[in-house]
């Protein structure tokens, strides 16, 4: 397998996953509730496009600085961690879903899932990515892209379309697995490849990131039992007829 190949499928699957319960597939949800769904995922794609883009030039400009190139490769590696983490933690909207603009639908899921996705956990993932494949900007932006796009898609036809409630809990904590032991499987790249750490001195110190990693683990996913509830926007598109919400799209457009 090539290495853009690899870059790529690692792009897919890693922003799939962020975005699965993320705040902007929220976002997305909430936004398919008021237009059709083809509208809110152009949006959502215009502003990926413009979002992940930058985010890969400033992933790959930083890590093409050789005398940092082994300072950044870690910060990358740990980043996956703290981003599986995050995922465990999970999002709430925050009001992002209430932003309007007087240029129709696509604009208005464009402008609002741009800023929502600005120090977002995907997008963080994305520079991330950037700085873990320098040489294949295009690639991991076509791979971050097409992630957000299967994720929202999914999120509107399980949660919005199906009126079915997602999966969240069990979603979570697989994403954040994969995230973690992308995460170690980087570190150890970086000790035993950048650093030439032997192999007991870099499963030495995994252990011990293990064990710093399993603690906040544990805290988060109680508290993550304690607060799971229904996802508001699918109980409050269920209970609207579509009728009406095709209605209120073409009075919106």
């Amino acid at each position: 397998m090539t290495g853009s190949i690899t870059a790529t499928l690692i792009a897919v699957g890693a922003v799939t996953l962020a975005e699965m319960g993320d705040k902007t597939q929220l976002l997305a949800m909430a936004f398919a509730c008021r237009y059709k769904a083809s509208k809110v995922m152009i949006g959502v794609f215009i502003a990926t496009v413009l979002n992940h883009g930058a985010a890969v030039a400033l992933g790959t400009f930083v890590a093409r600085n050789e005398s940092l190139n082994v300072w950044i490769q870690a910060i990358a590696a740990l980043s996956f961690i703290f981003f599986g983490l995050w995922t465990i933690r999970g999002d709430k909207l925050e009001g992002e879903e209430n932003r309007k603009t007087k240029f129709g639908p696509i604009v208005t899921v464009a402008i609002a899932f741009f800023i929502a996705e600005l120090g977002d956990k995907t997008q963080l993932a994305t520079i991330a990515l950037a700085a873990r494949f320098p040489e294949f900007p295009v690639h991991v932006l076509f791979g971050t892209t097409t992630g957000m796009i299967i994720a929202d898609g999914i999120g509107i036809l399980i949660g919005v379309v199906m009126c079915r409630r997602i999966p969240e809990r069990t979603i979570k904590l697989v994403s954040a697995g994969a995230f973690i032991v992308f995460g170690f499987l980087a570190c150890w790249q970086v000790m035993s490849g950048l650093l030439g750490f032997s192999t007991v001195l870099a499963l030495g110190i995994l252990s011990l990131l293990a064990v710093a990693t399993a603690i906040p683990t544990v805290i988060l996913i109680r508290q993550a039992k304690m607060e799971e509830a229904a996802n508001p926007v699918v109980a409050a598109y269920c209970k609207v007829r579509p009728t009406e919400k095709k209605d209120e799209g073409k009075r919106s457009t």
